[in-house]
């Protein structure tokens, strides 16, 4: 960093649009005057749990609170567990809301109507690069959340070098995630900060709604979202407007499903890799490249039997926790989480793999597969499944997957859900699957009594 500050926004002009909302744009003066105002109304204490549904509200929230010099909490839930732990370790928390209440027992401000915007041009705030403006959280999803800190200058680098890749600048987002998971927080709040991009203020679920959010915004426009939800779109057959690109991100995308969508949707499809420890690290276009292109200063280097980031937004050395294979300097192959690659009988394969394998299949909605902690008596490892599949019988199932993996990961068994119990990301942490299979063994117990 050459400068010891930066500003809070990059759009140019005063009516620059930064959001899109129901009933219509937001300039950037509107915005600096929402930014000046609730930071004005914070009360005491220096740490903001913004838990606001308007994606342009939290951008306000998020904004207000860096401005002011106050740090933002991105839990990846909002358990009562979860809430206490936050509250524990920060005991002047305050929880931003939009409508919705406050959580558990924390003081609480909802967020305010429109500031009036005055006849002058608003000066754009600039924050100082070293400061703290969030802590994130890990989704839990391999173990126990952690904490990490992020200042305001690897945030700023952080969105521009996405912005350059994807050619965001003056794009309407749309997303499928919330603005408080990390993939979220990059690819729809920070790239509006600096990259010139605007986001929609909602947060579309089922089909219809993300294709009547779609038509809400003027082109260029993108999507950002996930495979579940793109999945969940194409299934649906509903109408979608023009898009200009299609982004994907936390979970692995399956080929098949990334032509699909180009071919459907009519826009290119791009992957971003990273992970909440880093931030974003790498892009491809999943239709024509398996190899994954390092966004900005981003590097790569050996550390003991895996690989670390560094450089550009990243603080320091980072460990990943992913198996990478290095193409040269700038590009890998990614083949998946440690924690997701299994060994049964001296036979190699991923979860994601098995995922994968298993959703393909033509009537499964969702599914996925679960590695059991504990070894069974007998030492032979059984892989479980759960799978949304209305219409199908597990034997239909089975012997579909028997012609796509080894037999030795065939399920053991497979069970049928109405629902898989993914968190607001689409992500499913392991501790959440582990208890859908819980209570599926305890009925099963009491039935055979």
């Amino acid at each position: 960093m050459t400068s010891s500050s930066l500003p809070l926004t990059d759009h140019p002009s005063p009516d620059s649009i930064v959001a899109w909302r129901p009933d219509g744009p937001v300039s950037r003066d509107q915005f600096l005057a929402d930014v000046a105002q609730l930071a004005a109304r914070f009360p005491p204490g220096g740490h903001i749990l913004n838990v606001c549904q308007d994606r342009y509200h939290f951008l306000v929230g998020l904004s207000a609170a860096a401005v002011s010099g106050r740090v933002s909490l991105l839990p990846p839930n909002l358990t009562e567990e979860t809430v206490a732990r936050l509250s524990a370790a920060t005991p002047d928390l305050v929880c931003l809301h939009d409508g919705q209440g406050a959580i558990g027992n924390l003081p609480s401000l909802g967020f305010p109507a429109p500031a009036p915007i005055g006849a002058g041009k608003l000066p754009v705030p600039h924050i100082p690069v070293d400061r703290v403006i969030a802590h994130v959280y890990t989704s839990g999803s391999t173990g126990v959340p952690g904490t990490h800190y992020k200042t305001w200058g690897s945030l700023v680098v952080n969105g521009l070098s996405e912005a350059e890749r994807l050619g965001a600048a003056g794009h309407a987002l749309v997303g499928t995630v919330p603005a408080q998971h990390m993939y979220g927080f990059e690819s729809t709040v920070l790239i509006c900060l600096h990259g010139r991009a605007a986001l929609s203020s909602g947060r579309p679920f089922y089909p219809a709604d993300i294709a009547a959010a779609l038509a809400a915004v003027p082109r260029p426009r993108a999507l950002v979202t996930t495979p579940f939800h793109l999945r969940a779109l194409l299934d649906a057959g509903v109408a979608v407007p023009p898009l200009d690109f299609i982004l994907s991100a936390t979970a692995p995308l399956s080929e098949d499903l990334a032509r699909r969508a180009e071919a459907a949707l009519g826009a290119p499809l791009l992957e971003i890799y990273g992970c909440t420890e880093t931030g974003q690290l790498a892009s491809r276009r999943s239709t024509a490249t398996r190899h994954w292109h390092l966004l900005g200063d981003v590097r790569l280097s050996p550390l003991d039997d895996r690989h670390a980031a560094s450089g550009g937004h990243i603080d320091g050395l980072v460990p990943l926790g992913d198996v990478l294979e290095p193409v040269d300097e700038r590009h890998f192959i990614l083949h998946g989480r440690n924690a997701d690659l299994i060994n049964i009988a001296g036979k190699r394969t991923s979860l994601a793999y098995l995922n994968e394998q298993l959703c393909g299949i033509p009537g499964v909605v969702d599914g996925a597969f679960l590695m059991p902690d504990d070894e069974p008596d007998d030492h032979v490892t059984r892989l479980r499944a759960a799978v949304v599949a209305p219409g199908l019988a597990a034997r239909e199932i089975l012997a579909a997957l028997r012609l796509r993996i080894d037999p030795i990961f065939l399920p053991r068994p497979l069970i049928f859900v109405d629902r898989l119990p993914r968190n607001a990301a689409s992500k499913l942490p392991r501790a959440d699957l582990q208890a859908l299979f819980a209570a599926h063994d305890a009925v099963h117990r009491g039935a055979a009594r």
